[in-house]
């Protein structure tokens, strides 16, 4: 399993949370909602295309409309070792907090 950056992660979650509404702008907003921070437009578009070249993240474009001046999306969907780095990522992060209990992360005593 290639290592994934916080944010590939994020952005995968938000691609599987999104199906078939993720493009740029939904993306953006799902991310900067799980972050609790914006992000640009950029950093987004150069985590996407890396996730796109690491096999990740499949792209396809959308109709052309009016309302875009008769541009179309560019949408994302999670390829299937997409998701299997997910479940990694997930497996290892329980691997990693096990035996960790909530009264040591009681916010008191940090």
């Amino acid at each position: 399993m290639s290592i994934l950056t916080r944010l590939e992660e994020v952005i995968l979650i938000a691609i599987w949370k999104l199906d078939d509404n993720a493009y740029g702008v939904t993306i953006n907003k799902q991310v900067s909602e799980l972050f609790k921070k914006k992000y640009s437009m950029g950093a987004l578009y150069f985590s996407l295309d890396q996730l796109v070249r690491k096999g990740y993240v499949s792209k396809s474009a959308g109709n052309p409309t009016p309302e875009r001046g008769g541009r179309s999306k560019t949408y994302y969907r999670l390829t299937q070792e997409g998701k299997v780095a997910l479940h990694e990522v997930r497996k290892h992060q329980e691997l990693l907090w096990e035996g960790i209990t909530d009264l040591f992360l009681n916010q008191k005593e940090i």
